[in-house]
């Protein structure tokens, strides 16, 4: 079994919302069988920010990506989430 990197845009709801929270709040819901692997503060305009993270999940993932987008949307005080990137990762 192989593994994808994927890396996911966070969109907060509003400007208050703690990004370590939700990075935690992430870092406590995750499946066994993803890992986060780490995450990025990133400003986007007028005092708005999101939260990218990395995970590595088994490429026969059911339901893929589309999984991860809806686990990351579910988690309290996030607006979207979005994937970015995915790539193979060689062992």
């Amino acid at each position: 079994m192989g593994k994808v990197l994927v890396i996911a845009k966070i969109l907060p709801t509003s400007i208050e919302v703690d990004l370590n929270k939700i990075y935690a709040d992430i870092k406590k819901a995750l499946p066994s069988n993803v890992e986060l692997r780490g995450s990025k503060i990133e400003d986007i305009a007028y005092g708005l920010k999101s939260l990218k993270v990395q995970l590595v999940i088994p490429d026969d993932l059911e339901g893929g990506t589309t999984k991860i987008e809806e686990f990351l949307s579910s988690i309290e005080g996030v607006e979207h989430a979005e994937i970015e990137f995915i790539s193979l990762v060689r062992e």
